[in-house]
C-alpha cells in the first residue's frame, strides 16, 4: 500500500464508487500482517516510498513464496535480494513475471505498472569484473526505486586512464555508487572528480590481506576525497536505496 493507492481508495469511498465495507476489506492487513514466521510491514510503502524487501538468504523456499504472495497481493509487486537459484526457480514458477538476476541474486516482480525512471542519472561504477555481482544487486534495487541507472564497468585504479576517459559521464551523474575490492582506492579517485554524492561499496574481493573486504572498507572510510560515504561490505542494496533516494527525491 503506497500513498497513491491509499489516496485512490479514499477518493473512491468519498465518491461512492467503493463501499466502506469493501475499503475495510482491502485494508484488512494494514499496517501489518502476521504470517507466523514473519510479520510483514505493509505500512512501509507509505513511510519510505517502497514496500518491504525480502532478504532471501537463509529463508525456506516455502516461506519466501508465502511472503511473495502476500506482498504481491497488497502491493502488486515484490523485490527480493540474496536469493539462491532454488529459491528463484520456485518464485519464477509461481510468478512468471519475476526477473531473476543470477549475478546480483535478485528477484524483482515489477507489477503491471513498472516504476518509471526519473531524476538525474545514478551511475554505478565498478573497479573490476569481480565486483559486478554487488553492482548488479545495486542496479536492480535502484531501478526498483525509480532511479535512472547507468553503468561504468572495469575502470579500477590499475588503469587510471579508464576512469579519466569517462569524466563526462561521471560529471552528469546525480549520484554515484562506486563498487571496489582489493585496496578500495577507486571511490577516492571518483570523489575527487565530481561534485555529486559518492557512495562507496567495499567488496569481499581480493587476496588474503584484503581480509574479506575489510581492507577496502577501511581504505574507503579513510578517503581524503570530500563527499564520499561508505556502506558495509558487499552491501549493494544499502548503497542503491540511499543513492536512489538522492536522485529521485522531489522529482515527479
Amino acid at each position: 500500500m503506497n500513498r497513491t493507492a491509499l489516496e485512490t481508495l479514499l477518493a473512491d469511498v468519498a465518491a461512492g464508487a467503493l463501499s466502506p465495507a469493501d475499503a475495510f476489506d482491502r485494508l484488512r492487513h494494514f499496517p501489518g500482517e502476521d504470517l507466523g514466521f514473519a510479520h510483514l510491514d505493509h505500512h512501509r510503502g507509505l513511510r519510505q516510498g517502497h514496500p518491504e524487501v525480502i532478504f532471501c538468504q537463509g529463508k525456506l523456499v516455502e516461506h519466501i513464496l508465502a511472503i511473495c504472495e502476500r506482498l504481491h497481493a497488497v502491493n502488486g509487486k515484490f523485490l527480493g535480494t540474496r536469493a539462491t537459484r532454488d529459491q528463484a526457480e520456485a518464485v519464477v514458477a509461481r510468478f512468471p513475471a519475476t526477473r531473476w538476476d543470477p549475478a546480483g541474486r535478485t528477484l524483482y516482480c515489477p507489477g503491471a505498472t513498472p516504476v518509471a525512471a526519473r531524476g538525474a542519472p545514478l551511475l554505478i561504477v565498478t573497479a573490476g569484473t569481480s565486483d559486478l555481482p554487488v553492482a548488479a544487486e545495486a542496479a536492480v534495487v535502484a531501478e526498483a526505486w525509480g532511479a535512472r541507472v547507468e553503468r561504468l564497468t572495469d575502470v579500477g585504479v590499475a588503469g587510471l586512464h579508464r576512469v579519466l576517459a569517462a569524466s563526462e559521464q561521471l560529471r552528469r551523474a546525480g549520484a554515484i555508487i562506486v563498487v571496489a575490492g582489493m585496496e578500495g582506492a577507486l571511490p577516492s579517485v571518483v570523489g575527487g572528480l565530481v561534485d555529486c554524492p559518492v557512495i562507496a561499496v567495499p567488496t569481499s574481493v581480493g587476496y588474503g590481506a584484503s581480509f574479506g573486504g575489510l581492507a577496502a572498507l577501511l581504505g574507503m572510510l579513510n578517503s581524503c576525497a570530500a563527499g564520499v560515504t561508505v556502506v558495509n561490505i558487499d552491501n549493494g542494496f544499502g548503497a542503491a536505496v540511499a543513492a536512489a533516494r538522492i536522485v529521485t527525491r522531489g522529482v515527479e
